[in-house]
This record gives C-alpha cells, structure tokens and sequence, in this order.
C-alpha cells in the first residue's frame, strides 16, 4: 500500500519532467532550421597594414590608431603632408618624400597582373614598372629604409650607401628561409 501511494505521488511530476525533457530533445534535434539573430552587425577596423613602413616610419606613434581605421581611399588626404615632411627632417630633397607620397599612398599593395611575373617586388610596380606585390624574398625593410635614406630615389643626397650604413637596414639578414614550391616556407632549423 505504501509503495503504490509512493508510485502515484510522484507518477504526476515526473510525466511532467518527462515531458519538459522530451520537448526540449525535439527542440534541439534539428540544427538546420535554426536562425540567428537578424540584427547587422557592424565591425570596427582596428589596423590595417599595406605597405611597409607607412605606419611605422612616416606617422607619429599617436596616428598609428587613425591610420589602422580609416580606408586607403582616405590616404592622401591624411597623410600625403606627413609622408612629404619625413624625409625633409634629415636634409632629404622634396623630391623623395614627393615621390614617397605618390607611391605609397593610398597605402595598399598594388599588383599589376599585366606585368611580367618575373618582376614581382615591392615597389616596383612604381619605380621600375614591374608587377608589384611582395615576393618571399623581398626584404622590404631594408628597401624602405633605402627608398628614405638611400640612392634609390635622390642618389646626390644619401645618407646611406648600398645598406652599408645601419639607417638603411634592419640588420636582419635574409637566411633565404623560403623554397620555390608550396609551403614556400622551409621548417626551422
């Protein structure tokens, strides 16, 4: 007598659980009809980075979050006097920061798919009408700094002759880290 008043005291409650569990397996059986929320979600820019050293050579350390969040289309306009100005501060002639402001923004990597592969590297797409873009080997650093300091844009006025001076290299050299077939990238050693 006590086992069965037992079995109906709790006989009503548990078909209750039962259920409540049996409606929440049906619930989630079916991932496919499922939606998400409809609402559009914004993303805020945060950096952005395309040619090397734009940022971190030519802007001030409080324009770095400016630059990461605007759009190369509004490059010209923001920075084009800061690129100009920089290397006027070490004697440059205007003539290198004019043409480092003309080939360096908008700060995005130009590739020319008309050109001739072979001449993949970066800037030379502008300087020597190649195909642009960045080959694995480009030590683009080392370039920039030449591009700044160096013979390649004023050869009267460098600062630095062929990467021999410490302002026209990271001096980090290239160990040629890189093969010519896919992952490029060889294991460390």
């Amino acid at each position: 007598m006590i086992v069965g008043s037992f079995v109906r005291a709790i006989r009503a409650p548990l078909l209750v659980a039962m259920s409540f569990a049996a409606l929440a397996f049906a619930g989630c059986s079916n991932d496919n009809n499922s939606t998400g929320p409809t609402t559009q979600r914004v993303y805020n820019q945060v950096q952005r980075l395309g040619n090397p050293l734009v940022s971190e050579v030519f802007l001030e350390k409080r324009d770095h979050p400016w630059h990461g969040a605007i759009g190369p289309s509004d490059d010209v306009d923001a920075f084009s006097d800061k690129v100009k100005a920089f290397p006027a501060a070490f004697g440059r002639p205007a003539v290198v920061g004019n043409t480092l402001a003309a080939v360096l923004l908008p700060d995005m990597l130009i590739v020319q798919l008309d050109k001739d592969p072979g001449t993949v590297g970066w800037l030379s797409w502008a300087l020597a009408n190649g195909y642009g873009g960045r080959a694995l080997g480009d030590d683009v650093v080392d370039a920039g700094l030449t591009a700044i300091f160096g013979k390649l844009i004023d050869p009267g006025n460098a600062l630095c002759d062929n990467f021999q001076l410490p302002l026209c290299t990271d001096n980090i050299p290239d160990p040629h880290r890189y093969a010519g077939t896919f992952p490029y990238l060889i294991a460390p050693m």
